[in-house]
């Protein structure tokens, strides 16, 4: 019994941590869906697409649909052209929501990319910024 109450807090801590910060199982969601729709975007070359799901910030940054997707192409190839992409559990950090993905370029490496999400003044979700870390170290099995 014991062993069971321990595996139901792992699972829900996350979830619980989230609801006191304000982000609901409906903006968990959502921020799901904005980041996969915009790996999307890259993945198509819909620059346009894609730059409308970056949050204002990061548009007035890049100026142009095409400026934002050249710098994503050129530095976050990973991101930019993924073999595999999964969610790992979301988090808070200063105020902040954090998604991270593991991702798996093309070659096989596999990264994290942690993206920082913005709840814009109509409910929305736009991606402010995104950190893609060094590639996770794997072994043979």
């Amino acid at each position: 019994m014991r062993r069971l109450l321990v595996i139901l807090a792992l699972f829900l801590l996350p979830s619980l941590v989230l609801a006191q910060n304000g982000v609901t199982g409906q903006d968990a969601a959502e921020i799901r869906a904005v980041i996969h729709r915009q790996i999307e975007a890259f993945m198509r070359d819909d620059a346009k697409g894609a730059f409308a799901l970056a949050a204002p910030s990061v548009q007035r940054t890049f100026g142009t649909p095409e400026k934002f997707l050249d710098a994503i192409r050129a530095a976050y190839r990973a991101v930019y052209r993924p073999a595999a992409v999964a969610f790992l559990p979301m988090r808070v950090v200063d105020d902040e929501v954090v998604q991270p993905l593991r991702v798996t370029d093309a070659s096989g490496r596999v990264w994290v990319a942690y993206y920082a999400m913005q709840r814009q003044r109509d409910g929305s979700w736009r991606a402010s910024g995104c950190y893609l870390a060094s590639p996770v170290r794997t072994f043979p099995a």
